[in-house]
């Protein structure tokens, strides 16, 4: 889907390519690849590489355009796997500012893409746009962190009495999320320092915007990398505990056959086709019952004394 804004933030949309105006491009098909290159005067492959979920953030700088790539969070269901990143590409044109992501995401979402209303200021110039993409980035990092650590917390208390490994799979989903955030956020760190010393950067840079930026994607950071190091811990511990835990199962099982057997062992002994006294005896049966009952109830007892019920 590709829609045109007269300024940064959604504001007005417009029919036509307008001068400085902002193209916000999300799950592109191939005529509107297309068009992107034949229209705007794009490299095809360059928009591919933005498209390959894959890419790695970067600065590339041309005589037409200056492009910048950095990876976004976003929610998925692949594999099972809450929350990956996918890059979102910014082309900073003569004319226009191009931003081109593979998914609809909440950095800048396709319904509503005025993402500068909540106390901000129209943006008027590229640069300050993305560190304003940067630092609402950042923001989406740390709410999605909050969530995996919620989802995280509900998946420990299931696990204190699991014998499966259905919330340790869930777990290493969990990890992997961090992996992909801690991975990306390194990454759009690096481009928010190489935006200081862009040559081809003729406009003021805030500075004030992008420590903010800086900070947020830090503090991003150290929470993934803190949620990380927990969850590895974690892992190795409940590895253990769904360990004993099936010891216990398989105690308790163990403990059941034994006072189970008791009373076949007793049966099997007067059931015997041999002279056991009992045979004339019309309180045979109950007599019998009766004992492999008290029996039993000693090896129940004598377990329980001993703490192994």
């Amino acid at each position: 889907m590709i829609k045109i804004f007269k300024t940064f933030g959604g504001y007005l949309q417009i029919a036509e390519l307008e001068d400085k105006c902002w193209i916000n491009v999300t799950q592109p098909t191939q005529e509107e690849v297309k068009k992107l290159s034949t229209e705007f005067k794009l490299p095809e492959d360059i928009l591919c590489d933005i498209l390959d979920a894959d890419e790695r953030p970067r600065v590339e700088v041309d005589d037409d355009y200056t492009l910048i790539i950095m990876r976004i969070p976003i929610k998925s269901n692949s594999n099972g796997v809450p929350f990956q990143t996918v890059p979102l590409g910014i082309f900073l044109a003569k004319n226009f500012t191009l931003t081109l992501c593979i998914q609809d995401n909440e950095i800048l979402p396709m319904e509503e893409p005025a993402s500068y209303k909540e106390g901000y200021s129209q943006v008027t110039d590229e640069i300050n746009f993305i560190l304003r993409l940067s630092l609402r980035s950042g923001k989406i990092y740390l709410k999605y962190l909050k969530e995996v650590n919620r989802m995280t917390a509900a998946i420990e208390q299931d696990l204190e009495k699991s014998i499966k490994n259905r919330e340790l799979n869930q777990l290493l989903r969990m990890e992997k999320c961090l992996v992909y955030f801690i991975t990306s956020i390194k990454a759009n760190e690096i481009i928010l320092a190489k935006l200081r010393n862009l040559k081809k950067i003729t406009t003021e840079i805030n500075e004030d915007l992008l420590e903010d930026a800086m900070i947020e994607n830090k503090q991003a950071l150290e929470m993934a990398q803190i949620y990380s190091d927990i969850q590895s811990g974690m892992m190795d511990a409940f590895a253990s505990v769904i360990s004993n835990n099936l010891n216990v199962v398989m105690k308790q099982l163990t403990l059941i056959s034994i006072i189970l057997m008791i009373p076949t062992l007793i049966a099997s002994l007067f059931g015997m086709n041999v002279p056991n006294y009992l045979e004339n005896s019309m309180w045979a049966m109950p007599e019998i019952i009766v004992f492999s009952l008290v029996l039993s109830i000693i090896g129940v007892l004598s377990f329980r004394k001993r703490h192994w019920f």
